[in-house]
């Protein structure tokens, strides 16, 4: 059993399933991809993602602000807590820094993002962590903000190993999506290689980033399988014990063990 754990299924392109959610579900199970985490990223579609939970038994939901959506969708950290009360979320985000696309609200972006880490130590689920250009103080936040025993995890992971392992040290996991299959991130998938297993997790962030042979098309939950299947070539193992073990580290993750 393979899990997506980082997807937008609010965005997912439904027309080759006439609109059917359901539809791209079942054709993700047909791959093996049997449990997903579909993200929130503002205030707006947090009811859309938990709704989407609410549906199916093998989505759960997250809820935050991404840091490129802050102007737009500010909460408070008791509205951030309220929302995460629900069964269905298992995680506080997607939260973080994103120095590439903004740099002008840098300030408003750290507050926001020492916001959610302080709401994931209070009602003890993890933190879905976006980074870009931003290493120094994402980590410098994590340790301030963050709790090490809820942690959680980087997402879309395409920094440095010394980024990574200083993650993994203060209890985080790194994720990894399509991009480890591009022909020009050889020094990511030497990352990869580098990860230890039990800190490893997969995910599409469909509908963004779709895994060769698929680049360039929408992304969506099925093509985890591809991603499991680099780090499986990249590990030297099978894909079944990287879809046992990266099932496993997101139960251990979100609290879904047992």
């Amino acid at each position: 059993m393979l899990v997506d754990s980082h997807c937008h299924l609010d965005r997912i392109n439904l027309a080759p399933y006439d609109g059917d959610l359901a539809a791209a579900v079942s054709a993700a199970g047909e791959r093996g991809v049997e449990r997903m985490l579909c993200i929130g990223i503002d205030m707006n579609n947090a009811p859309d993602v938990v709704g989407i939970a609410e549906r199916f038994d093998n989505i759960y939901a997250s809820v935050g602000v991404h840091p490129l959506d802050i102007s737009d969708s500010l909460c408070a950290e008791e509205t951030l807590l309220a929302l995460a009360d629900h069964p269905k979320v298992v995680a506080i985000g997607e939260t973080g820094l994103d120095y590439y696309y903004s740099q002008e609200n840098k300030i408003a972006q750290q507050e926001s993002f020492a916001r959610h880490l302080r709401v994931s130590a209070r009602c003890g689920k993890p933190v879905v962590v976006h980074t870009r250009e931003a290493r120094e103080d994402t980590l410098a936040l994590i340790a301030e903000h963050g709790d090490s025993q809820v942690a959680g995890v980087l997402h879309c992971f395409t920094e440095s190993w010394e980024m990574a392992e200083a993650a993994i040290d203060m209890g985080y996991y790194i994720s990894f999506s399509g991009i480890i299959t591009f022909k020009n991130a050889e020094a990511l998938r030497d990352v990869v290689r580098r990860v230890p297993m039990e800190r490893l997790l997969v995910e599409t962030d469909s509908p963004y980033l779709a895994p060769v042979p698929y680049r360039g098309k929408k992304n969506e939950p099925k093509y985890v399988r591809e991603v499991a299947e680099c780090v499986a070539e990249l590990k030297g193992l099978s894909l079944g014990q990287v879809a046992e073990e990266t099932t496993r580290n997101f139960d251990a993750l979100f609290n879904l063990a047992g």
